[in-house]
């Protein structure tokens, strides 16, 4: 573990492709390689602008995080794009086909793409993404993006890993409702109106117009930060620029309220909270005790001759038992 942290802080992307395999792993012994490694390298991390970009299904995330990565590695910056992709619930697998619609940036030195399934998960993210996100930090990669899966309100969870959070809308397509919904838009920090060309220019423009309307009908999540709502065109590569002008701004404002580091705070111990009850999720599933007592009780639970909250408090009591007798 010690040599591949060193590859890794090192800017070895092998490396990194590697460590994020490591901690994607289930495997116990991979696990705790895992946790080891990431202590090693945690002096490295911190350092990047961590960026969520999420949006329904259609609206270009794709191809603005190629146009957008594109634009910084120009600017001289390092680039790291996580990916997630959504699982099917009938096969488990994923196409994890990001990169093929980043042709371009997959090929950039500069940048890196890492495509992960969503395994299930809820938040548009992956149960790792946060020590993935560690892990390019400890690369060099002073930009990362996660886009997550664009499955809609759910992906609210984004907000509480990243320092900005985007969300992309298309012209034309409700905006004005869907600027006023609780959830989603509620935490978006800046909103990006794609697709801005053509015939769509228009529409983009009215779009916008209606969201910053939309903005007025709530409190925003952040008292140092008004959303902005912005437009543009990845496909032109139009408003990039305005769109890296409006995430600096953010951070800026952020560290002048004292707020950025707070927020950073928050969002680690966060991060445990959740860590924990991920484990004990894992370790209440692997028990010997519970794994013999479910079938009976599931049977009974679907039979209707035992409440759902009786069996699981059942199972609770029994998980209890069998760890601190």
């Amino acid at each position: 573990m010690s040599e591949i942290a060193d590859r890794l802080v090192s800017g070895d992307r092998a490396a990194l492709a590697r460590t994020i395999t490591l901690v994607e792993s289930t495997r116990a012994d991979h696990q705790s390689d895992a946790r080891a490694l990431l202590t090693d390298v945690m002096e490295h991390t911190g350092g990047a602008v961590r960026i969520g970009l999420t949006g329904v299904p259609g609206v270009g995330k794709s191809t603005l995080i190629e146009a957008f990565g594109t634009f910084l590695t120009r600017q001289g910056h390092k680039v790291a794009v996580l990916a997630v992709d959504p699982s099917s619930t009938r096969t488990k697998g994923s196409i994890l086909g990001d990169k093929t619609r980043m042709g371009a940036l997959a090929t950039d030195p500069d940048a890196f793409i890492r495509p992960s399934p969503s395994a299930g998960t809820l938040g548009g993210v992956t149960r790792k993404t946060r020590e993935s996100l560690l892990l390019c930090e400890a690369a060099g990669f002073d930009v990362v993006i996660i886009e997550t899966v664009g499955v809609g309100q759910s992906e609210t969870e984004i907000a509480g890993m990243v320092d900005v959070f985007v969300a992309l809308m298309l012209p034309g397509a409700g905006d004005e409702l869907q600027g006023i919904k609780k959830g989603l838009l509620e935490h978006a920090e800046i909103l990006f109106v794609n697709k801005a060309d053509g015939e769509n220019e228009k529409r983009a423009r009215r779009a916008a117009r209606d969201l910053e309307a939309a903005l007025h009908l709530f409190t925003p999540t952040n008292p140092h930060w008004q959303p902005k709502v912005l437009t543009g065109s990845a496909l032109e590569g139009r408003g990039m620029d305005t769109l890296w002008e409006a995430i600096t701004a953010h951070r800026r404002a952020m560290r002048a309220a004292g707020a950025f580091d707070a927020r950073r705070r928050e969002q680690q111990v966060g991060w445990m909270r959740a860590m924990v009850e991920a484990m004990v999720l894992e370790r209440f599933k692997a028990s010997p005790a519970i794994r013999s007592a479910l079938p009976g009780l599931e049977s009974d639970v679907a039979e209707g001759t035992l409440p759902a909250s009786e069996a699981a408090e059942r199972l609770i009591a029994l998980w209890t038992k069998t760890r601190f007798d």
